[in-house]
């Protein structure tokens, strides 16, 4: 696990993608970033709850990037009361996306589940049918932007549930995870960055 930041308060981690947060159902047994959190801080084993100690937010098991976890029962309030709020925070996200969104910049508002869900995305770089996009989040909704790349009828590659699979089966390099990665965090007074994968940078 590679290190970005770590206090007395908190480690912020570089997830690497295929890597659960936190047990789960029917992933009885699999390394999570849980298991390597206690290993490395012991002493957080009662932040939070039992199942999930010092998980303040999640990413899929197949993102990449920023993850901050708590290290003492103070800190993990103060940045899940963050984390609820979502004003003080700013989350951006790269994706490789099926063709090129159009306009190349703009916001999707759709609920999920019926709660509302506003992503804002930008075309970086396009290129032979995909394209770099980065997006930001005003809302945390679980598979928010992989939901609302489907949307705007560009999934993202290597997506096995909002993708498109005959797509991802024609490109010359087949994905082999959704290729989504957390780049940047802001919290109030720290920004922390997870530069992006290999596979990310050179998807084709």
């Amino acid at each position: 696990m590679e290190v970005l930041f770590e206090n007395g308060d908190m480690a912020v981690v570089n997830k690497p993608a295929g890597l659960l947060v936190h047990a789960a159902p029917g992933h009885e047994g699999a390394k999570t970033v849980v298991d390597w959190f206690l290993g490395h801080c012991p002493e957080a084993r009662g932040v939070g709850s039992a199942e999930r100690p010092g998980v303040v937010h999640r990413l899929d098991r197949d993102t990449s990037g920023v993850l901050v976890l708590a290290k003492t029962q103070k800190s993990y309030l103060e940045l899940r009361r963050l984390f609820e709020g979502h004003a003080k925070i700013r989350k951006t996200y790269l994706a490789v996306m099926h063709g090129t969104p159009k306009p190349r910049k703009g916001t999707v508002d759709a609920p999920i589940k019926g709660r509302p869900a506003v992503s804002h995305y930008e075309v970086l770089a396009a290129h032979d049918g995909i394209s770099m996009v980065e997006w930001t989040i005003e809302t945390g909704r679980t598979h928010q932007i992989r939901i609302h790349a489907a949307k705007l009828g560009h999934p993202i590659l290597g997506d096995p549930l909002y993708g498109n699979a005959a797509k991802d089966r024609s490109r010359p390099v087949r994905p082999m995870r959704t290729l989504l990665h957390a780049v940047r965090l802001d919290l109030p007074g720290n920004s922390f960055c997870a530069p992006p994968p290999p596979d990310l940078i050179h998807a084709r």
